[in-house]
């Protein structure tokens, strides 16, 4: 029985170090997504179409191949936080993050366009930081870097010590791939994942 082919729609460092998690061989191929928001989107239906998109990217030059696409959006106040980019951004999101509680969405996409398969999930993960000052936002962001990361943190490294408290149904959605969710989606497909 051949074994499907699997691909990761991502560049990220992150995604890639989850997905190695289940142990299923897997390449990797940038989708070149366009990922700005629509007027009007909600941080969930962003997430869910970015997360598609990039699925659907690859999923088309690969049309026998499974293709996992997945996107995180970080919400404040009802508004999309993306990565920042900058230390200056970095320092803007930590200082509203600071004392309050903000959503990430983090959607997968498992696509194969060939059997015209696209499951999909997105996991909500509410995070409590801890009021900081701006002394506490400089020496974490000179120590972790973190300014390719929705809402400024690394949550597997340091920034969980800005965290009052996490709640979420799958606790690597916070990192960039909710787990749980695409190891079922995975099996659905026909993949053996324990």
């Amino acid at each position: 029985m051949s074994v499907a082919r699997l691909i990761l729609a991502s560049t990220s460092t992150y995604r890639r170090l989850l997905l190695d998690r289940l142990g299923l061989p897997y390449s990797v191929e940038s989708p070149e997504t366009e990922e700005s928001p629509l007027p009007g989107e909600a941080p969930n239906a962003l997430a869910a179409r970015l997360a598609r998109a990039k699925a659907d990217a690859v999923a088309i030059r690969h049309p026998h191949a499974w293709v996992i696409g997945s996107d995180q959006v970080a919400e404040h106040e009802g508004e999309p936080l993306g990565k920042p980019g900058d230390h200056a951004t970095a320092v803007a999101q930590l200082r509203a993050a600071s004392g309050r509680k903000l959503r990430f969405h983090t959607a997968a996409c498992l696509r194969c366009v060939a059997a015209d398969i696209a499951l999909l999930h997105c996991d909500v993960t509410e995070v409590m930081f801890r009021s900081f000052d701006d002394d506490t936002i400089e020496r974490y962001l000179l120590a972790e870097r973190p300014y390719d990361c929705a809402g400024s943190f690394k949550s597997e490294g340091l920034g969980i010590a800005l965290f009052e408290s996490i709640r979420s149904d799958d606790p690597t959605a916070l990192i960039g791939l909710p787990l749980i969710a695409t190891a079922r989606m995975l099996r659905e497909a026909g993949f053996r994942v324990p």
